[in-house]
């Protein structure tokens, strides 16, 4: 059964690990790669990256990407959504603050950071305008 608008919404907006598909070109499947990602209903979709990553440089070339999340129960449910990249800007402390505390207790969020700062090199923020959704609560199976 398709979720509601409102129920697609609510789950892509729950701390879920992402698999981030981007075009790679001709005679190539998509890359797809598992990704943090976050998500306010209404609102576009963001991810950090590597400024001079592969996942970067293809997704400003193709200008556009998709996110795909899933669970498994209570239910079995995904959300599929794929849009414009409406916006690439440097990544800040705080956007890895910001989703580092999506995802990570509270006391790792700190060391997180750090090391990324550390060791990640420059980042950017990726916005993407969700734009097609597909999604499904295919019930217990």
């Amino acid at each position: 059964m398709a979720l509601t608008r409102e129920e697609r919404e609510t789950f892509l907006a729950e701390p879920r690990i992402a698999a981030l598909a981007v075009a790679a070109g001709a005679g190539r499947a998509p890359l797809t790669v598992p990704i943090w990602y976050q998500y306010e209903p209404g609102g576009d979709a963001w991810i950090l990256t590597g400024r001079d990553s592969r996942k970067n440089r293809l997704i400003q070339q193709e200008g556009r990407l998709s996110l795909m999340v899933e669970r498994l129960e209570p239910t079995v449910r995904y959300v599929s959504v794929e849009g414009p990249v409406v916006e690439t800007a440097d990544s800040t402390e705080e956007h890895l603050r910001e989703m580092a505390a999506r995802y990570l207790p509270a006391e790792k969020v700190a060391e997180y950071v750090a090391f990324s700062l550390a060791n990640h090199g420059e980042g950017v923020v990726v916005r993407m305008r969700p734009e097609r959704w597909v999604s499904s609560d295919l019930g217990s199976v």
